[in-house]
């Protein structure tokens, strides 16, 4: 997340609405990925100003999205000539829960305003993100759904396109609670979003692509058969040696679900980084001895230059994350980051790394021959 700034001056955060210091209305342009004050110029469109500081020309035109004043508290622009009401975000959300019922409003503006976030970090990948409205057949749409009485309960997931979250997970108590049955660390609505994406993007980037063979020689394959490996983790749990294979348990479950846990943790792990790296914290001067990941690690090395710069990550994150958890128990909280990471996990965060950046596979039989090295 970067840091923006108002026209006059005042810091601004993504989901603001409005500057707290001048009073200005707030927006974000999901074409340039920039926040900025906004001013009518009449009807029914703004003016958008993303940098104070750039030289000021005649200033773009945008519509509100048609969401702005209604439960999702939206705070995307849409471009003036488009013909949509809605903004990027919102055109992916095609089913929400009866507002009418108890709660439902503010979940829905929690789940939205997760989504928005989660967006704006997929956009950074140059990821495709078109709604399934518009191509139904490679398109992506989101639905949350209310469990009701008397019906059959909604389940978190994903198929065909269709990424459906149990509206209740935007509920505290809710999320504890099944933190503890299903012995979940880690368990948001962000981090939900970011798996769920995960099993689309495998749909987009590997599925039915050369990177198939090499991703079932690195992850396993993933035909399976995926009720049995469910009901097989949920009755007997993960392998002992889990945590030494694994980014998490429900990981082991899947090879499907051993990719989506890693996609999370790239996501996790890039917009963390990049937050940092935007507000300026160095960790670079911390006092903890860590033995850095090397070479060894990667998936098939690519370029001297981005392989350095991928572990150059990946350690950054280990130390930032000893960090912000010892920082999180001295105020009484719980890890922000409750994971360690391992040889073969990082093996697959860089093979999800080498999908999305765009590489060209290797052949799956020299994969398979030459895979990384096991860990020191």
């Amino acid at each position: 997340m970067r840091a923006f700034e108002c026209s006059c001056g005042q810091p601004l955060f993504f989901n603001n609405m409005r500057c707290l210091a001048c009073g200005l209305d707030v927006a974000y342009d999901p074409q340039q990925r920039a926040l900025g004050s906004i001013t009518s110029s009449g009807d029914g469109l703004w003016s958008f100003t993303a940098d104070p500081q750039a030289p000021q020309g005649p200033a773009p035109q945008f519509r509100l999205c048609a969401h702005r004043a209604a439960a999702a508290a939206c705070n995307w622009l849409v471009p003036a000539g488009a013909p949509e009401a809605l903004c990027l975000s919102c055109s992916l959300t095609r089913t929400i829960p009866p507002l009418d019922r108890p709660r439902n409003e503010e979940r829905l503006r929690i789940l939205e305003g997760a989504k928005r976030r989660v967006l704006y970090g997929v956009q950074s990948l140059n990821l495709p993100l078109v709604p399934k409205s518009r191509v139904p057949a490679t398109g992506m749409a989101f639905d949350f759904l209310e469990s009701l009485p008397g019906e059959k309960p909604v389940l978190t997931g994903h198929i065909g396109g269709v990424i459906t979250l149990n509206i209740a997970e935007a509920d505290d108590d809710y999320r504890e609670k099944n933190r503890d049955l299903l012995d979940e660390p880690y368990r948001t609505v962000i981090g939900h979003l970011r798996h769920e994406l995960g099993h689309f993007y495998w749909d987009q980037c590997v599925d039915h692509t050369p990177w198939l063979e090499p991703f079932r020689d690195l992850f396993g394959d993933e035909r399976a058969d995926y009720a049995a490996a469910l009901a097989q983790h949920y009755s007997a749990g993960p392998p002992a040696d889990w945590q030494s294979r694994f980014m998490s348990r429900y990981a082991a479950s899947h090879p499907w679900e051993d990719w989506a846990e890693t996609w999370a943790h790239y996501l996790h792990i890039r917009s963390t980084l990049e937050t940092v790296a935007n507000y300026r914290l160095d960790v670079s001067q911390t006092p903890l001895k860590m033995t850095p990941f090397g070479p060894d690690v990667l998936y098939r090395p690519s370029s001297p230059e981005a392989d350095a710069a991928f572990l150059g990550w990946v350690n950054e994150v280990v130390v930032l994350a000893a960090v912000l958890n010892e920082t999180a128990r001295s105020m009484g909280q719980p890890d922000i980051y409750p994971f360690v990471l391992n040889g073969p996990t990082v093996t697959k965060l860089h093979f999800v790394h080498r999908v999305i950046r765009g590489d060209a596979p290797p052949p799956a039989a020299a994969a398979h021959r030459d895979g990384p090295a096991d860990p020191p």
